[in-house]
């Protein structure tokens, strides 16, 4: 027998245990019934339901679970499909995606695996900058398959954000132009100040 603080308090018939938890207005809670004698605990059953239940949701929140997206190549695949695929896996790790990378084989071409592990080996080393190979090329029956993982996203890092457009400058006001240009001319002909011309 355990008490709310934790203290032993040793070997108790049952009904003077269902007592002492009364008069606490807590539960008498059997923790380990397999043993001889069972043990039981003083203690309040919701508020212990309720921990042990916030500890599952925390435990919930700190798991990544990680989302898998397919990309897959043929042994022949040519430079323009290479390039569109890979794009595809880029974009697949950017966003946090775990990315099953598959290379099928027909006929023949099994004899020549080279070549799929060539494809493999050029995709690690293009797709370096996002992620990292999760699980090395392994084959399923025709099928060769690589997983990649993206790179962990650090505490306190956040996914890039779109700069915000910077604001429109204000038009600047024409300067106003002068009625008339007067030429050297004219300027001679009016009078200037208290000077009169004759």
């Amino acid at each position: 027998m355990i008490d709310a603080e934790g203290n032993q308090l040793g070997v108790l018939p049952t009904h003077q245990a269902l007592q002492l938890a009364q008069e606490q207005g807590l539960d008498l809670v059997e923790i380990s019934p397999t043993s001889r004698p069972p043990v039981c605990r003083i203690m309040d059953f919701g508020k212990f339901k309720y921990e042990q239940s916030k500890k599952q949701k925390q435990s919930k929140r700190k798991q990544h679970t990680f989302q898998v997206k397919e990309v897959k190549f043929r042994p022949k695949t040519e430079e323009h499909d290479y390039q569109f695929k890979r794009r595809h896996a880029e974009e697949f790790l950017e966003k946090h995606f775990k990315v099953k990378i598959t290379v099928m084989f027909r006929g023949r071409e099994m004899d020549h695996r080279e070549m799929g592990y060539k494809i493999l080996d050029r995709l690690v080393k293009d797709l370096a900058p996002v992620g990292t190979v999760d699980r090395q090329p392994e084959f399923e029956g025709r099928l060769m398959v690589m997983y990649l993982a993206p790179h962990p996203i650090k505490p306190g890092q956040q996914k890039k954000k779109a700069a915000a457009p910077a604001p429109p400058k204000p038009e600047a006001k024409p300067e106003p132009k002068p009625e008339k240009e007067e030429t050297h001319a004219q300027a001679e002909e009016q009078p200037r100040g208290d000077e009169t011309v004759s």
